[in-house]
């Protein structure tokens, strides 16, 4: 089957339609605001949101490691994208019963039992998304890709906006645990909901790598490296400019450590931190067909330098929630930007590969958080901001090197 205008057409509406579902449920399990504070009111301390947050980045990335050579010789993917899924769901209403139950659970087991759920739909996340950057690909015109990403904020960033309101409500009107059951029951009928969309795609066939072993997969690597001299760019960028990602957890824990910030605070956070993206949708949106990724990366190094610095200068609590509009801003632009360059650096031969790859490549965002709960527990915060800083500030170079290659 031919990817075809009305195929297409039929395609674009189907991921618009879990992009959009899928943001009404991802305030009730957002890994930046929520599962973080649900770490810490479950007694967890800086270390473990070190390794929660190195899970919930490292998860994902692991199973693109593994699973990227086995899937790329599949023609196919979509009853794949649909298994990562379905685990997802189940994950988020173990998730729930974890917490209904916790009472009459010790605080320690609750803490591992959070690890082995979140590293669950880590990796089947991961698993999911080699499926789903693959289909994407393939399944909707190049001329309409670019349109597709910036519609695909908008509608996402409301959706976003319109569950942040609930999801706030819930942390303001109920108290641990129980707000956290809700949070996740919600997740999980949402996600099965968005995964409905996935049901209607008419998924073509395209030409695939046929990747034998893990021996075949690090040769394919070593000539896709050879061939392809703006993936090494591309990966540091996504190590260096990455590390925005795992700020925001890192923030929760601050907030609650140095301000005493309740369920209420987190509420306005998330909500914050909503309206940046919401903003930023729109603006991308409008711009579509002006956009240039490459300057867009420049944007977005120094809006996310920016967040930590400005906590350096004013480290009191008055402009404090406003960095998660400043995050929700960064986030927007990353997201968008990064998964617009993969897909322009990649064939529908080679995208699954490259899907792995980039999670193999990805180490930093998932070994740092590690490395910055032990900076904050046996230094301070600011260690961990004037690092971040350094890092982050050093993607300049790829940014670079990346448009030089083009």
């Amino acid at each position: 089957m031919k990817l075809t205008q009305k195929i297409s057409k039929n395609n674009y509406y189907s991921f618009l339609w879990h992009a959009t579902l899928l943001a009404l449920a991802k305030n009730f399990m957002d890994i930046d605001t929520v599962i973080p504070a649900m770490m810490v009111d479950a007694g967890g301390s800086s270390l473990h949101i070190g390794i929660l947050t190195a899970i919930m980045i490292g998860g994902g990335k692991l199973a693109q490691l593994v699973f990227a050579p086995s899937l790329s010789n599949k023609r196919f993917k979509k009853r794949y994208l649909l298994i990562g899924i379905n685990t997802r769901i189940v994950a988020l209403f173990g998730m729930a019963l974890l917490f209904i139950f916790s009472d009459l659970i010790a605080n320690g087991l609750v803490i591992l039992a959070i690890f082995l759920l979140i590293f669950i739909f880590s990796v089947s996340g991961g698993f999911a998304n080699i499926n789903y950057t693959d289909i994407l690909g393939k399944s909707i015109l190049e001329e309409r890709r670019k349109h597709f990403f910036s519609i695909k904020q908008v509608a996402s960033s409301l959706g976003i906006l319109v569950s942040a309101y609930f999801a706030r409500r819930i942390l303001r009107t109920h108290s641990y645990p129980d707000n956290y059951s809700y949070l996740f029951i919600i997740a999980g009928v949402l996600l099965g909901l968005a995964s409905l969309g996935f049901w209607k795609i008419k998924e073509v066939a395209a030409e695939h790598l046929k990747i034998s072993n893990i021996k075949a997969f690090f040769q394919v690597t070593l000539q896709e490296f050879k061939n392809n001299k703006r993936l090494p760019s591309y990966l540091m960028i996504l190590n260096t400019q990455g590390l925005t990602l795992i700020l925001l957890p890192f923030l929760i824990l601050y907030a609650k450590q140095t301000f005493g910030a309740d369920t209420h605070n987190i509420g306005n956070y998330l909500l914050l931190k909503v309206i940046g993206g919401v903003v930023t949708g729109s603006i991308m949106f409008y711009y579509a067909k002006k956009l240039r990724y490459h300057y867009l990366l420049y944007i977005t190094t120094f809006l996310a330098v920016f967040i930590p610095l400005l906590l350096l200068i004013f480290p009191g609590a008055v402009l404090f929630p406003y960095i998660f509009l400043g995050g929700g801003i960064v986030y927007a632009f990353h997201r968008v930007v990064i998964s617009g360059i993969l897909l322009e650096v990649t064939t529908n031969k080679n995208r699954a590969l490259y899907t792995g790859l980039t999670g193999a490549g990805n180490i930093l965002p998932v070994i740092f958080p590690l490395i910055g709960g032990w900076l904050i527990d046996q230094f301070s915060f600011r260690i961990f901001f004037l690092i971040v800083i350094f890092l982050i500030f050093s993607s300049l170079y790829f940014i670079y090197q990346l448009n030089c290659q083009k």
